[in-house]
């Protein structure tokens, strides 16, 4: 280490009381509250559904819809885990496996980690991979009914493993209970996509749901009572000016009611307040607060695009490595996006879609607002569209965004021809 930089951090990692947060787990999303406001009746609702487990009866598999930040995974971990209290109290075997399916996304790691919950030596584990899928599931069902009594699964996010890996897991799962006589298996899906079930075959439709749960978005008075509990049990006393609650339920309620989006805000409120050494947070905290958060948000919808979507956005960037200092952003028109993109493709050995299907990702993107796509007239020649990259974000750091993308890692300097941008 150089002299100078000798005990440049030492401040910075020193243990040191907060003045602003009493207890920081509170404001995260993982966190479940010990009662969650306005979601009474959704609660009530799963209950009632789970309830047959105690009646020596198989509960209904349930589907639980509703935008991002609604509270439906807090809602499930919170009746899951009266559940479990529930089943110690009156000696009912239960046992509640919850699994993302942003990590668990495939048919054989959705098997494997359901049963490994199962198994303790370590020696007879399902390992990561290798096995044939016959072989996983018999382990899955020995396991299961080793196991006995009801087996609560969650997949949350559950259309991201449908859009992976098809419906295979969740057909076998929906139909395991013919092959089981001490166990039973019941299924909660979350997802953010009102209409994923269409994409399912019509069998395991008809079996996963059997009921479902809609969760409408907060209003900004619904918001305020759940940032008022948070912050109640976050920040220290007085560490909130008047006003910050109510700005952040108001920005939230904005964007469709996302109680998680409001936390996150008055969280790193409380975060930039912290940094700035000031004793309160105030309404200028959030502000910058909103910046900060769009910034991390564009990254993660970057970082998440499907491959063609990533292909048609390197391709729009390609406008800006011919832009000359102090003359503007290069627009490109639908036909020199596509030339871009098709050059793209035969690098990466990635299938050409049609210009058609490139146009539609383009709106897509233009929709997310990572490009702008202005249509324009151009005479006797019709009209096309400029499109150009619209966030500082995709600018400044698109190749870093994509470069644990194996297919693309190779290409993140890609530069077309320059008569193609003619």
């Amino acid at each position: 280490m150089v002299d100078g930089q000798k005990g440049l951090l030492e401040d910075i990692f020193k243990p040191q009381e907060s003045v602003i947060f009493k207890d920081r787990s509170v404001m995260h999303a993982s966190y479940t509250p010990s009662t969650l406001p306005h979601r009474e009746a959704q609660i009530k609702q799963l209950g009632n559904l789970l309830a047959p487990a105690f009646k020596g009866g198989i509960p209904s598999n349930v589907l639980i819809y509703g935008m991002t930040g609604t509270g439906k995974t807090a809602t499930v971990r919170y009746v899951s885990n009266e559940l479990k209290a529930a089943s110690e109290k009156y000696g009912v075997p239960m046992h509640c496996i919850y699994l993302n399916c942003e990590v668990v996304d495939t048919h054989y790691r959705v098997m494997q980690n359901i049963a490994n919950n199962f198994i303790t030596e370590w020696d007879e584990r399902i390992p990561f991979t290798g096995w044939p899928t016959d072989e996983v599931y018999a382990k899955l069902r020995g396991a299961m009914e080793k196991a006995g009594g009801l087996i609560l699964i969650v997949f949350d996010e559950v259309d991201r493993l449908l859009c992976k890996s098809g419906d295979d897991a969740l057909y076998n799962l929906s139909r395991i209970n013919s092959d089981l006589q001490k166990a039973k298996v019941c299924i909660i899906g979350i997802s953010n996509d009102l209409k994923f079930t269409e994409y399912l075959d019509p069998r395991v439709r008809s079996s996963l749901s059997e009921e479902e749960i809609i969760f409408p978005p907060y209003d900004a008075g619904q918001l305020k009572d759940i940032l008022k509990q948070r912050a109640g049990a976050g920040f220290a006393e007085g560490a909130v000016q008047d006003g910050v609650i109510e700005l952040c339920s108001a920005i939230a309620a904005r964007e469709h009611g996302d109680a998680r989006r409001a936390i996150e805000l008055l969280r790193i409120a409380g975060e930039l307040c912290e940094r700035q050494s000031a004793s309160k947070v105030a309404t200028d905290h959030v502000k910058m607060a909103c910046k900060t958060i769009e910034s991390d948000r564009i990254a993660e919808v970057i970082r998440k695009l499907p491959i063609q979507s990533k292909l048609v956005l390197l391709s729009v960037r390609a406008g800006d490595a011919y832009a000359q200092p102090g003359a503007g952003e290069v627009a490109l028109t639908t036909g020199e996006v596509y030339g871009a993109y098709r050059d793209l493709c035969k690098k990466t050995g990635m299938d050409v879609l049609t210009q058609r299907r490139v146009a539609d990702l383009i709106s897509e993107l233009d929709m997310l607002g990572l490009i702008t796509a202005r249509v324009i007239s151009k005479g006797r020649q019709g009209r096309t569209r400029e499109i150009s990259i619209s966030t500082d974000v995709a600018k400044r750091d698109l190749a870093n965004l994509l470069e644990d993308d194996e297919i693309l890692k190779d290409v993140l300097d890609f530069k077309p021809a320059q008569s193609k941008l003619i």
